[in-house]
């Protein structure tokens, strides 16, 4: 399975962990406004993206913890790869409700809060 996307995360906006109890991450490339800023965790890419997107059951890995995609939006990987935005909704749903979103099986959300740190490595595939 390729490497769909590497990147590190740069910074995490004060709003990113009541998100992540929620089971929601909103990822942004660094230079977001900083009203995005404010609810998301900031990366800077260090492999991909690929053109093509990934597909249920690739691995999502954000520092030591796994999950795997369920489901993915029709513009979702466009945003990733324009502006290096997504929405990941760690849900486990076989549909994403909006077409820019992510689904992927669930974390415990006291990990996932832990897990995004300034530093770590998100990775989208093997």
């Amino acid at each position: 399975m390729p490497l769909y996307l590497k990147t590190r995360i740069t910074a995490v906006g004060p709003e990113v962990a009541d998100l992540a109890e929620g089971g929601v991450l909103i990822l942004f490339a660094d230079g977001a406004p900083p009203e995005l800023a404010e609810v998301s965790v900031l990366h800077a890419v260090q492999e991909g993206p690929l053109e093509t997107p990934p597909s249920p059951g690739t691995p999502i890995r954000i520092g030591p913890l796994s999950a795997k995609v369920t489901a993915i939006g029709d513009t979702a990987w466009k945003k990733v790869r324009e502006i290096g935005h997504v929405v990941i909704s760690f849900n486990g749903a076989s549909q994403a409700e909006r077409p820019g979103e992510i689904c992927a099986t669930a974390l415990d959300p006291a990990a996932l809060v832990e897990a995004l740190t300034a530093g770590a490595v998100i990775a989208i595939g093997e």
